[in-house]
């Protein structure tokens, strides 16, 4: 199956950061064209992981604000670990390793008490 790569059209994701005197997030938003919503949401937390073709590397961006509580981190973390194996499994049809993934966010969001 080949994939269509002729650009249709350009989207963006725009994510705003207020910082305080010691570079620290105090404010987080973001916007997306194509979210179907209206104007920027605001956010308390993102981990943004960005794969460098050229150097074959991940750049990664992850950003918390201070009213961001434990419990809600880890809730957060709960579901990008979740989401992650989701994705892994779509993108490589590796469903044991999926399994695997999903397995181990299950059994953090027990231990973490995020999930019954």
């Amino acid at each position: 199956m080949s994939i269509n790569t002729t650009i249709a059209r350009r989207s963006e994701i725009k994510i705003g950061v207020e910082l305080n005197e010691q570079k620290q997030p105090v404010g987080l938003q973001w916007h997306a064209e194509d979210a179907g919503l209206q104007g920027e949401k605001p956010a308390k937390a993102m981990m943004l992981a960005i794969w460098d073709k050229n150097d074959q590397s991940t750049m990664r961006i992850d950003l918390w604000t201070h009213e961001m509580t434990v419990e809600e981190m880890e809730f957060f973390m709960y579901e990008t670990l979740a989401s992650m194996a989701d994705t892994y499994e779509r993108s490589t049809s590796d469903k044991e390793m999926a399994k695997e993934l999903k397995a181990f966010a299950h059994r953090f969001g027990k231990e973490k008490k995020v999930i019954k």
